[in-house]
């Protein structure tokens, strides 16, 4: 039996300190960055560049793309409320489909659907010919040759959350030992605090939040695997939850015995930072470059680049140019957290629910002040054994799951956690009004009670009805576009968003014409 941290027990004492108050609320800021497949009206992906009308991918702040030119990702300002942080979510929605090819769809699942058979087919983001943006597609490149470029069409959603100086201010000052830290040192303390208990909660959320189930036959072809086939278009797992945070997504043997932990900030960037350092033997064996000399991966590293590192929350530091996100955190600390395990909700037109958006801002305060002990590897294989548990069979009745050593039941366990969540979702409504934060709460809590009525089950359920996954997707795609087209943005809303694209492709056009360094020179540093 792997043994675990008493974590358990410090979140079976949790009391709200007797200094807290809803005040100390004021200062929260939350972002969003979500991503989605163009694709056509016959569910194949999109080989049509990005949009001109969306402004340079490179630039603009707010509309870009992820892994392939045809997954966008949008990103919100942080916001001081979930409400205007889904309001320009859907903003942004809205613009891109006034950018779009007519005929083109924002794919709603995770998942992918109707994929060729051939690699090539899935284009990689172009972002000019600037060193940074042939860089940012080489980077792309290197993770196509190491896990193929299937695995670039998989879309998710994260969600960033930072805290006020004046609750960490507080904090400081009701901590004795704390005293002869700086209010940095603090903060970051506190942060990875928060990371580690997100992370031994991780299951909570894809059991809640979790939407992909079931992926299309065109995903897993050539791939060993041990889904169901419930009919001719659709693989499944019964009782799955989201398929994309297994094996079958952004999941791969090597990084699973990195070792980087978070016990505090030091420790963490040294371990990302070795990563990056280490040559990885399949990875030299693929070459740097093709045998015309052209670079085919930015090195042959355990990790090309921080960002290669696939974690369920990161602590993150906005960089300045040209620096590092390692030499970010490390010169100015922790500014907010990257909680990264999250799918796309199929059945909302941009991705995310507000009811979502609420509970993951009651957790993250409940990880936040509860005790977390220091997260060491034993108690982390523990922890990937419950997740694997939860991804392959989290609606199963009766399962168990590790908890501090034992095995217990996982809805026993998710009800004991959203229980002691309700008197922070009663502070957080206290200070911003409404009763938001308590429903959401509430509704995890009935999901946590009966299955069926999770995203997970309901994603199962209509793709039976309809027929297929593809039919699920293909359906939404085009509700959510009518329902977002029907809606409009105010003419000074409008004209804003119209100058920055114009202003993005300047930009661009500025950055590689001032550029004189030759690429391959440029690469050297990262080699």
């Amino acid at each position: 039996m792997i043994l675990m941290s008493n974590f358990a027990s410090s979140f079976v004492d949790f009391d709200i300190p007797n200094w807290f108050a809803s005040e100390h609320l004021a200062g929260m800021l939350r972002g969003i960055e979500k991503e989605g497949l163009r694709v056509t009206p016959d569910g194949y992906l999109a080989q049509t560049p990005h949009p001109a009308k969306l402004g340079s991918k490179l630039t603009h702040p707010f509309i870009t793309t992820d892994y392939s030119e045809s997954l966008l990702e949008l990103i919100t300002d942080p916001k001081s409320s979930p409400k205007e942080t889904l309001n320009m979510l859907r903003q942004l929605h809205l613009l891109v489909y006034q950018g779009m090819p007519e005929n083109e769809l924002m794919w709603p699942l995770s998942m992918p659907c109707m994929l060729s058979s051939n690699d090539e087919d899935i284009p990689l983001a172009d972002y000019g010919s600037s060193n940074t943006g042939r860089l940012k597609t080489l980077y792309r490149s290197g993770l196509g040759i190491r896990y193929g470029r299937r695995m670039q069409t998989i879309a998710g959603l994260h969600y960033n959350l930072s805290f006020g100086d004046d609750l960490f201010t507080a904090w400081q000052a009701h901590t004795p030992a704390a005293q002869a830290l700086t209010l940095t040192e603090f903060k970051n303390d506190k942060y990875l605090g928060l990371i580690r208990n997100f992370k031994r909660l991780t299951s909570l959320v894809l059991y809640l939040l979790g939407a992909s189930p079931s992926v299309c036959p065109c995903f897993v072809s050539g791939i060993e695997h041990d889904l169901e086939l419930f009919n001719d278009s659709t693989y499944y797992k019964p009782t799955a939850t989201s398929l994309r945070m297994g094996k079958l997504g952004y999941t791969n043997s090597v990084q699973e015995h990195l070792d980087i932990r978070y016990n505090n900030l030091p420790e963490y960037i040294e371990g990302l930072r070795r990563a990056i350092q280490t040559p990885h033997e399949s990875f030299e064996k693929l070459g740097l470059d093709d045998e015309n000399g052209n670079p085919i991966q930015i090195n042959n590293h355990i990790l090309q680049i921080e960002n290669e590192y696939y974690s369920p929350i990161r602590p993150k530091q906005i960089a300045m140019s040209g620096e590092s996100p390692t030499e970010a955190l490390e010169r100015r600390g922790i500014a907010y957290v990257e909680f990264r395990a999250i799918d796309l909700d199929p059945y909302s037109d941009i991705g995310i629910r507000l009811s979502s958006a609420c509970f993951l801002e009651v957790m993250a305060l409940y990880c936040l002040l509860s005790d977390s002990p220091e997260l060491m590897p034993e108690e982390e294989e523990a922890l990937a054994i419950n997740l694997e548990r939860v991804v392959n069979e989290g609606r199963r009745k009766h399962l168990q799951i590790l908890n501090n050593g034992a095995e217990q039941s996982l809805e026993s366990w998710m009800l004991m956690h959203l229980n002691r969540m309700q008197p922070l979702a009663a502070l957080l409504d206290a200070h911003y009004g409404g009763n938001d934060y308590r429903a959401a709460v509430a509704l995890m809590q009935g999901k946590a009670g009966h299955s069926e009525s999770t995203i997970s089950a309901q994603v199962n359920s209509d793709s039976k009805r309809l027929g297929s996954l593809w039919q699920l997707g293909f359906t939404l795609a085009q509700q959510h576009r009518d329902s977002l087209l029907q809606q409009t943005l105010s003419p000074n809303t409008q004209a804003k968003y119209e100058v920055l694209a114009e202003k993005s492709i300047l930009q661009q056009a500025e950055t590689e014409e001032a550029e004189t360094e030759y690429f391959m020179d440029f690469l050297q540093q990262y080699r």
